[in-house]
């Protein structure tokens, strides 16, 4: 199918609030990271650090597409997603990712995929989970929140996360400055939730976009050593337990469809399904 040029794609302003916070509300889990990016952030863009476009339809505005270090279309029909694909086509592409709903990743990447530079991985059918309840087997009450002055010993475990997750290190040309500059501010703001004896964090995970309405946990990670002994799964639970306490009345994540291990543990804490994510990592 052939691109079509289109008029209808307008970087939105903050006149434009109203309207795609409808638009985002309509899926307060799926759209969970957007929505968070505009809660703290507003819509100028010099504080949101990326572009939020919207594309206008014969009743107005439908569709939304992030564009800055994710590419995330929101609740993107199939036109809007012809659409976001040329202004992205037209743009330097500044993203590390494009992720969001299977159904509106797969065809946005499907229309970029001949003009983008090949991505280190695609990983398709990552099921998105939801729970609302307390935690179906008791939390770990080891678990706990990572104190300001833990830092230092929670970043070997966070950069073992991402560089086993991501499949590069998250020390780049800054040598770790930015991710240590995220890693701390998860901690001052009491999402940052782990295990530690004597100095060894066994197992962590973060609270990391959050609105009113939904949270999602990201980052989950158990020691090597200790995998396969449940302190996953007890650690989740407690996990959930705070986030229901002090976050927000729906708890999300979204998982590698090969992770059998996580998916089991996920569904022993009571979370279900609803829907599948897709990410193209850069």
């Amino acid at each position: 199918m052939g691109l079509l040029r289109t008029g209808s794609v307008r970087l939105l302003e903050v006149g434009d609030a109203a309207a795609a916070w409808q638009i985002l509300s309509a899926d307060p889990v799926g759209n969970l990271f957007v929505a968070a990016r505009l809660h703290a952030n507003g819509f100028e863009h010099w504080r949101l650090g990326a572009q939020l476009w919207g594309y206008y339809g014969e009743d107005g505005l439908e569709s939304l597409c992030y564009h800055g270090a994710n590419l995330v279309p929101v609740c993107a029909t199939p036109a809007a997603l012809e659409a976001f694909a040329v202004r992205a086509r037209d743009e330097r592409r500044i993203c590390s990712s494009i992720v969001g709903r299977e159904e509106f990743v797969g065809p946005l990447w499907q229309m970029l995929s001949d003009v983008w530079s090949p991505p280190r991985e695609v990983r398709t059918g990552q099921p998105l989970l939801v729970t609302s309840t307390p935690p179906a087997v008791p939390p770990d009450p080891a678990v706990r929140r990572v104190r300001s002055a833990e830092v230092d010993t929670l970043m070997p475990a966070c950069i073992a996360m991402y560089t086993e997750e991501v499949g590069v290190s998250p020390l780049g040309h800054d040598r770790g400055a930015g991710y240590r500059a995220r890693v701390t501010e998860l901690v001052a703001a009491g999402h940052s939730v782990a295990r530690i004896d004597d100095g060894e964090v066994l197992f962590k995970a973060e609270i990391g976009a959050a609105t009113n309405q939904a949270c999602q946990v990201q980052g989950v990670w158990v020691t090597p050593r200790m995998r396969g002994r449940g302190l996953g799964t007890a650690g989740m639970a407690a996990v959930v337990s705070e986030a229901l306490r002090s976050v927000a009345p729906v708890v999300s994540l979204y998982v590698n469809a090969h992770n059998t291990a996580a998916r089991r543990a996920y569904e022993r804490v009571g979370f279900t399904p609803a829907g599948t994510f897709m990410s193209v990592l850069f």
